[in-house]
C-alpha cells in the first residue's frame, strides 16, 4: 500500500507556551523523535505548519488551507495535498510512538474503512490514524458546518477501530504541558 505521511504541527500550544512539535524530550523535538519511527516505513512525510521554525527540517511544509479549523482543519489540508489514497495523519506532540505501532495500523488498514485508529477502553486517538482521501468531501462538510470534534467525524465516516490494552496508551500519549512531559520522563527514568 503507497501511504503518505502527515505530522499535523499545530499551531503556538497554550499549556506549553511554544510550538509543541519542537519540545525537547531526551535532547531531540518531539516531531524529531515521530519523524525517527516513520522512515523505517517511508521517507515520504510532509508537515502541516505554516511556522518557520520547522525549516531545519528537509521535509515540505504545507500551511492549512483553511485557518483555526483545529486538528479537522489540518487533516482536510493534508488529504487535499495528497498524492495517495491512505494517509498517515500523526499529532507532533507523541514522541513515544513507534515504528511497530505505525506498521500495525497500516497493515491492518482495510480499504472500506475511510479511517483507522487505535483505541483502548478508556481512549480513542484519532490524531495517530490512517485516513483516505475520499472523505475529504466528508471533512469539508464539517468544517463548513463548524463540527470540529474528532470524534464526530469518527460518527460520520465508516472507520475501523484497532483495540490496544490500556497499557499501550502509554505509547501513544499525547503531552500537551511541561506537567505532562516532566510525568513522561520521569516515568521513562
Amino acid at each position: 500500500m503507497s501511504i503518505s505521511v502527515f505530522i499535523l504541527c499545530g499551531g503556538k500550544s497554550t499549556r506549553m507556551q511554544s510550538e509543541k512539535g519542537l519540545v525537547l524530550f531526551q535532547d531531540k523535538p518531539f516531531i524529531e523523535h515521530i519523524i525517527r519511527a516513520i522512515l523505517p516505513i517511508t521517507d515520504n512525510i510532509k508537515l502541516i505548519t505554516a511556522s518557520k521554525e520547522y525549516d531545519y527540517l528537509e521535509y515540505d511544509k504545507i500551511p492549512d488551507l483553511i485557518l483555526d479549523k483545529g486538528p479537522l482543519g489540518g487533516i482536510y489540508t493534508a488529504l487535499s495535498n495528497s498524492e495517495t489514497e491512505f494517509n498517515l495523519i500523526l499529532s507532533c506532540d507523541i514522541p513515544l510512538i513507534s515504528t511497530e505501532l505505525l506498521q500495525e495500523l497500516i497493515s491492518k488498514h482495510t480499504e472500506e474503512a475511510g479511517i483507522t485508529v487505535f483505541a483502548s477502553e478508556s481512549k480513542t486517538h484519532p490524531l495517530i490514524g490512517i485516513y483516505s482521501k475520499k472523505i475529504v468531501p466528508i471533512i469539508k462538510k464539517a468544517i463548513d458546518s463548524d463540527e470540529l470534534k474528532m470524534m464526530d467525524l469518527l460518527v460520520k465516516v465508516p472507520h475501523q477501530i484497532l483495540n490496544i490494552e490500556e497499557n499501550e496508551n502509554f505509547h501513544l500519549t499525547n503531552i500537551n504541558s511541561a506537567d505532562e512531559l516532566n510525568d513522561l520522563n520521569i516515568n521513562l527514568s
